[in-house]
């Protein structure tokens, strides 16, 4: 009778990456001691072989399987901070827990998070934030994923990701296509956007909507400026700098999310710009604060709570046979930050 191979072992990942036992184990669980150089090696033949480390396995076992992973972008994004929401609000129906980490839209700092979580033994775990355009850049992640899966574990992605796993998708094109209807409705031709990081999927889909709406007024894209900036409040005033400084009569900014458009609104009313009065200036998302700044955000509103709830749901199911898709609806909230052009 032919034995079954066993599973890779510990010892198989610290041969195959020339490194001593103790440095292994350090490596793998981010224990001090070890060079991120070396660290990063080991960690790239742990995945390379398919090795699961034993706390790991045991929660799939049946050990320990009340701990659920959430990544997002940024803990400081208020964006990021309702859907962690929607996300504890079901852990906590459900009787789990949740353990959050932050990658600043780094896609190494991804991988390393997921490496991590798999270390503690959390078996499920919900990627929150945009995917990135370029498929290569989740090339390492989408290995470790699989490697994840394939071993039992479950993901799910909010966003446009290059995963083979189940995904929330925000209503990014179309709301993009409803905000600068109503722009154009308003009688505004004149309009810059602030856009996000170029690399994101979030800001393609969002640009795209825009997109389509100017072609649908005849209106040709490319004489419309565009320039990329942080998702951030300080994102968006420097952004609004450069923009306002290159093309100074525009009526309206379009930003892509709602921090940038806070941003924009400071620049411009510290530069005696009065809002909506000589320029317009709506966001992406309706995030908490877009009610209260002055004069209050017209933006397009994403469920974002329930984008949460519903990755977390998604999660928490079965595996399909194929990756499931839910998809968003949106909204167009129109507040006092947004107005006709001056004549």
């Amino acid at each position: 009778m032919t034995e079954r191979p066993h599973p890779p072992r510990l010892l198989d990942v610290a041969k195959a990456a020339g490194v001593s036992l103790a440095t292994a184990s350090r490596a793998l669980t981010g224990s001090t001691g070890v060079s991120a150089e070396v660290a990063a090696h080991v960690q790239a033949v742990a995945s390379q072989v398919g090795y699961v480390p034993n706390s790991h396995a045991r929660a799939l076992a049946g050990g320990q399987a009340s701990m659920v992973g959430l990544i997002v972008h940024d803990v400081g994004d208020p964006y990021f901070g309702e859907i962690a929401r929607g996300v504890l609000r079901e852990t906590e129906s459900r009787g789990y827990m949740a353990l959050i980490s932050q990658t600043e839209r780094d896609p190494r700092a991804e991988l390393a998070r997921v490496r991590a979580l798999r270390a503690h033994r959390v078996t499920s775990i919900v990627l929150a934030g945009s995917g990135y355009v370029e498929a290569a850049t989740e090339a390492d992640i989408a290995t470790e994923v699989r490697s994840f899966t394939a071993a039992g574990g479950r993901v799910a992605v909010i966003g446009r990701h290059h995963l083979p796993v189940d995904a929330v998708l925000p209503d990014n094109a179309a709301g993009g296509s409803t905000l600068m209807h109503h722009l154009l409705d308003l009688g505004h031709r004149r309009l810059g956007v602030l856009g996000g990081p170029a690399n994101l999927t979030t800001v393609e889909d969002r640009l795209a909507g825009l997109r389509a709406a100017l072609a649908a007024a005849g209106l040709d894209w490319r004489s419309f400026p565009v320039v990329h900036g942080d998702f951030t409040r300080e994102g968006g005033a420097a952004a609004t700098a450069r923009l306002m400084r290159a093309h100074p009569d525009l009526t309206a900014v379009v930003a892509l999310n709602d921090p940038m458009a806070v941003g924009a609104l400071s620049w411009l009313l510290n530069n005696g710009r009065r809002v909506p009065g000589e320029i317009s200036v709506a966001g992406f998302d309706d995030v908490p604060v877009a009610r209260d700044v002055y004069p209050a955000l017209t933006t397009v509103r994403l469920p974002m709570v329930e984008m949460g709830k519903q990755a977390l749901e998604l999660v928490l199911k079965p595996p399909a046979s194929r990756p499931r898709r839910r998809r968003t609806t949106h909204e167009l909230v129109v507040r006092a930050s947004t107005a006709p052009p001056p004549p």
